[in-house]
């Protein structure tokens, strides 16, 4: 029976063709289940009630296809999108699967190969704005090193640059108005890949010629993967303005990139982060698409994926609920208000300097031991979450 946590296109989900397309393979065997086809994904994940599909290039377009093949095939996606009503939100392209990137794309020692990586992402921008994107994005699997003996990483961040820069203004130039939005990782498949935060990507960002453009991909499981926290990551996102795109898994700390079911590991954490994004606790919401960058189990066969993909939307609007309950419970309300009632007299003393502001703030006594011997009730607000979370309080 439908209920109230069955997904519509209303609630923005997204899936990219590499997810629910995703055999089953992996680094010690190969595929379990049969591929399933770009249309097929197409048909299948409008059926689950998904507002649209991401791709890369190749997930659609096999690398070197002639032209003809080209046109045929997006003819054919473009007709799949039409009868399911499916959107395409953002598109990308594979920088790193090719042998020519092993020593990475836009990083690479070898300008032939930065020039190549170039033209392919001009390329795979041109078909994400035939298919209607706005977003693109940008992954630098290979742009990494095993030995620093490689390359100076002050060479690799240039070249990185030069790229970003060189993709930006061509695009301003066809007269688009697109988006790019950078994914960062700290390592997998490289030992250690430039740019690894999703803070590195922020201040990378800064210092490029159209920074305007430019925003962040965060992803969950590349933020938990060395144990760091994607709620913190998205929040700077969002406080700058640079939330462009997010990608929604499961991932436990320390594992390889495991790209699990949302909501199926850390679910305090991805509690809070559906939290941050549906902006119950008074900031503005997310507005952009919900990107599952996921995929089913091994285990799983065709009809699994389908199960993978409908829980992925389930577990992200299961979370939505909770976390409206949490925000509109009285008892966290008078707790968090009660916090920012602290000391607001002092707020203004320090929000803006001049010179009588730092001679009161100065001249002023604080009594150190009173102001260390108040807690903050964090332990009842974190129970709170817990009982929400387990249904115990509704």
């Amino acid at each position: 029976m439908p209920d109230a946590f069955d997904p519509t296109p209303a609630d923005r989900f997204t899936f990219g063709l590499w997810t629910v397309g995703n055999p089953g393979a992996d680094p010690f065997g190969g595929r379990v289940r049969e591929r399933i086809s770009p249309v097929e994904i197409v048909a299948g994940l409008a059926k689950c009630g998904a507002y649209g599909v991401n791709l890369h290039d190749n997930d659609l377009i096999p690398f070197g296809a002639p032209a003809a093949e080209r046109d045929r095939i997006v003819k054919e996606f473009k007709k799949a999108l039409r009868e399911h009503g499916m959107k395409v939100p953002m598109a990308t392209t594979n920088l790193f699967s090719h042998a020519i990137f092993r020593d990475g794309a836009f990083t690479s020692a070898d300008a032939r190969v930065r020039a190549f990586a170039v033209q392919k992402a001009m390329r795979a921008i041109e078909l994400g704005v035939e298919l209607g994107a706005k977003t693109i994005v940008f992954w630098g699997g290979r742009e990494g090193c095993e030995t620093e003996a490689a390359k100076d990483a002050r060479d690799a961040l240039k070249w990185n640059r030069e790229c970003m820069n060189f993709l930006c203004a061509w695009s301003k130039d066809q007269g688009w108005k697109l988006r790019f939005a950078l994914e960062a990782k700290p390592n997998e498949p490289r030992s250690e890949i430039y740019l690894a935060t999703t803070g590195h990507m922020l201040h990378f960002i800064e210092t490029l010629d159209h920074s305007e453009m430019v925003g962040v991909n965060p992803e969950v499981a590349h933020e938990n993967m060395p144990g760091l926290s994607m709620v913190h990551a998205v929040a700077q996102s969002m406080e700058c303005g640079k939330l462009f795109h997010i990608d929604l898994n499961g991932q436990k700390i320390g594992r390889y990139d495991q790209d699990l079911r949302f909501g199926s590991e850390d679910l305090k954490g991805a509690f809070f982060l559906v939290r941050l994004l549906e902006g119950t606790g008074g900031y503005p919401a997310y507005t952009g698409p919900l990107h599952f960058d996921a995929h089913a189990y091994r285990t799983e066969d065709v009809a699994g994926v389908w199960d993978f993909a409908r829980g992925c939307m389930r577990s992200y609007k299961i979370l939505a609920a909770k976390a409206k309950a949490f925000d509109a419970d009285r008892e966290v309300r008078q707790i968090l208000a009660d916090n920012r009632k602290l000391g607001a007299s002092h707020a203004k003393a320090i929000t803006r300097f001049s010179k009588a502001a730092a001679m009161r703030l100065l001249a002023e006594s604080f009594d150190a031991e009173a102001l260390a011997a108040r807690g903050h009730r964090y332990e009842r607000l974190d129970q709170i979450a817990f009982e929400v979370l387990t249904g115990v309080r509704r």
